[in-house]
């Protein structure tokens, strides 16, 4: 099951998740492009969060709009 994470009202799908210190020199140095790569490498990651030990790979949930209603069953059809 994928974990959902919500960051400044917007929700996230994360779809990996790597510790810091794989990105991180001997000198403290945290190599941005190689966390860009795997940005890129993995499929439907759009984002990249960052908490106090790993980098989050995530997917954006686009806000759903409301494109039909259905008043018969209380159906509604969204578009992502």
């Amino acid at each position: 099951m994928k974990q959902l994470y919500k960051h400044n009202d917007k929700w996230y799908v994360i779809h990996r998740d790597i510790s810091i210190s794989l990105f991180t020199s001997k000198d403290g140095i945290i190599n941005l492009e190689g966390v860009k790569e795997w940005r890129d490498y993995l499929p439907n990651v759009d984002h990249v969060l960052r908490t106090e030990s790993h980098f989050l790979f995530a997917e954006t949930i686009q806000d759903a709009e409301i494109i039909e209603e259905d008043d018969r069953e209380n159906q509604v059809m969204v578009e992502v």
